[in-house]
């Protein structure tokens, strides 16, 4: 499993501060690192964790752009027109995966982008408001059955893994919900908590401070089992759906033909920022579990990523109007 494939450099005496020392001059100004999504979900959460400490590493300040828009695709074309220099980097949701087949993009990740590291994964949470008349996921299937369509559900956007996964399990359970795409985790949270929508799927490192405060109800997580991030509510798989798994992951990507020792530099300072116990306790507060895989072990996580839910995408006829 990705999730146990921890760089190991801190235990080979390379600490943070140094792991850069005398490795060339880059890099020579601040970099900036593209998110491509609005300030306050899921991916932003996860980005502001870490780049302090990155930032720390490297020497130069790493500046978040936020570019939200079209399930992440926005962003990520900018991000693909930059130049491959060193200077621009992006930090991938799962809905890069998913976009490849859901939409006509102007690029294609696995060509425009170096990967460089998984930074972390997490269960996405379908979940409802504490008010809604559904105690656990049992009762909203039976009533989604029982009037098909009439049930909405919020989602970061169209194309996202939280849509994609979804759809999957109502394909599975034969029941029918409401897509209603939002521009981001945190609108889509917004909406449920203000009555808007019904339901939303969203990762953990969103919900989370909701459902410890009591006004989000968690009915399933899309994890394997359960998990300590969402403590005492069961998986999917656990509740019928067997074989059901669609964690939500965050990759960090170079532009492809940025120069070798360059892609080299940065996992290394990646890495040594993701084995900080500081880095690595506040992701796991916020929801998520450091994975730290080096670039082609994230190259054939990405590659099976798009093979799998693009078959689910086909055989769903889902597209970025659905």
């Amino acid at each position: 499993m990705l999730r146990r494939d921890l760089f190991a450099l801190t235990a080979a005496g390379l600490s943070a501060p140094s792991v850069l020392r005398a490795q060339g001059a880059w890099p020579e100004r601040p970099l900036r690192l593209v998110v491509p999504w609005p300030p306050g979900g899921g991916t932003d959460i996860i980005a502001r964790v870490f780049t302090p400490k990155l930032s720390e590493v490297l020497g130069k300040p790493v500046v978040i752009e936020n570019r939200g828009g079209a399930s992440g695709s926005i962003g990520a074309a900018e991000a693909s027109r930059a130049a491959a220099d060193g200077y621009t980097w992006m930090l991938a949701l799962d809905s890069e995966a998913t976009n490849q087949t859901t939409m006509r993009l102007s690029y294609r990740v696995m060509q425009a982008f170096a990967p460089v590291s998984l930074v972390a994964m997490g269960p996405l949470v379908l979940a409802t408001h504490q008010n809604s008349p559904w105690k656990n996921f049992q009762d909203l299937v039976a009533a989604a059955k029982k009037a098909p369509d009439a049930i909405n559900y919020a989602t970061p956007g169209v194309g996202t893994l939280a849509h994609v996964a979804t759809t999957l399990l109502q394909q599975l359970g034969e029941f029918k919900l409401t897509h209603v795409p939002y521009r981001g985790g945190g609108p889509a949270l917004q909406a449920t908590l203000s009555g808007e929508a019904q339901l939303v799927t969203i990762p953990a490192v969103v919900a989370n401070p909701q459902i410890r405060a009591g006004t989000l109800r968690p009915l399933g997580i899309t994890t394997e089992g359960e998990s300590r991030h969402v403590p005492g509510i069961k998986s999917f798989a656990q509740q019928g759906f067997a074989g059901f798994e669609a964690p939500t992951w965050w990759a960090f990507l170079g532009r492809a033909g940025t120069p070798e020792p360059i892609l080299r530099k940065m996992a290394e300072a990646l890495a040594a920022t993701l084995t900080t116990p500081e880095v690595r306790n506040k992701l796991e507060e916020q929801g998520a579990d450091v994975v730290g895989s080096g670039p082609e072990r994230t190259r054939r996580f990405l590659n099976a990523e798009i093979q799998k839910w693009g078959q689910v995408i086909r055989d769903n006829n889902i597209t970025s109007e659905s």
